[in-house]
């Protein structure tokens, strides 16, 4: 899609910055998540405000839905007046949850489309040396095995084919000096344990490229359970919700299994990360206080109505 190859070329910057800075891929994922977290905080900060106010008037929707259990329609409008009295929406969380698989698929495009959108090479540059590449017999990359990622193939197998070439391989590629130089610096980045640019599915569930996709479920379930307990929001938890507690941690782990492991890493860190801000979310923006203060700040309103009123 065209809005995640744009998201995927602006991150491919920022990637590159800190690629060039650090010389391994693995480690710009870690503080590229780390920025990418930090500039989310006062969102997670509202989603928190967002949870605090919806315990405080979970005994009011209770209440409304105990008084207007045969009318399903007044129960309904009832609630969204109580919703638009609170100033929240209903949608806000599914909003929320979705937003972290949004930045994701940038990362995913940054990924699977290193040479256009992380070191910016133009697509008819690219595309040309790859369909060279292609026709070359026993160089290390057959047509089949670049058909799918074609440009994480083409890095995989970058420094096979700059030992077998017997001739001025930049030349034949048709880059610039700086972009052949750009190539041989990042394909040589990714090993990080295991290499980035392979892909889990290609291996199987036996091999230890399958922690990514097993590692992306457990953190994204382990986290939301944790994230629950604390806030003690599991009995709050509505419609989209629940289906996100299972359902996203599914989605993720399966597109970890079929895509560069890069992706699936990013998604490892994202949850860690975010987790770990939680935790400080929940010290300095627990729910318990938060409500505290919302009702003192309630009250005090009206208190202050009722003095205009008798006043007048």
């Amino acid at each position: 899609m065209v809005i995640f190859q744009y998201i995927g070329s602006i991150f491919g910057y920022v990637l590159w910055f800190l690629f060039e800075l650090l010389k391994n891929y693995g480690l710009a994922i870690i503080i590229f998540t780390v920025i990418i977290r930090i500039v989310m905080f006062p969102m997670s900060v509202k989603q928190q405000k967002t949870m605090a106010i919806n315990s405080r008037i979970s005994v009011k929707q209770q209440e409304i839905r105990k008084k207007y259990a045969g009318d399903q329609q007044k129960m309904n409008e009832e609630i969204q007046k109580l919703y638009d009295k609170e100033g929240i929406s209903p949608s806000g969380g599914c909003l929320t949850s979705l937003l972290p698989l949004f930045m994701m698929m940038g990362v995913f495009y940054s990924v699977i489309y290193p040479l256009n959108n992380t070191l910016h090479i133009a697509t008819q540059t690219v595309q040309n040396a790859i369909a060279k590449v292609a026709t070359l017999p026993g160089m290390g990359i057959s047509s089949s095995a670049i058909t799918r990622y074609e440009q994480i193939s083409f890095l995989t197998n970058f420094k096979n084919l700059q030992q077998t070439f017997p001739g001025d391989l930049q030349a034949f590629l048709g880059f610039s000096g700086e972009e052949y130089a750009k190539i041989k610096s990042f394909g040589g980045g990714f090993n990080f344990g295991l290499n980035l640019l392979e892909t889990p599915s290609n291996f199987g569930i036996f091999n230890i490229y399958f922690l990514i996709p097993v590692l992306c479920f457990v953190t994204s379930v382990g986290s939301t359970l944790v994230t629950m307990r604390i806030s003690k929001s599991g009995q709050t938890q509505q419609g989209c919700m629940k289906l996100m507690f299972i359902g996203l941690p599914l989605f993720t782990a399966w597109l970890a299994y079929s895509v560069p492991a890069a992706v699936g890493f990013y998604w490892i860190c994202s949850t860690v990360i975010s987790f770990l801000l939680t935790l400080v979310l929940n010290k300095f923006y627990n729910a318990g206080m938060m409500t505290a203060q919302q009702e003192a700040q309630r009250v005090a309103l009206l208190e202050i109505q009722e003095k205009n009123v008798h006043r007048n």
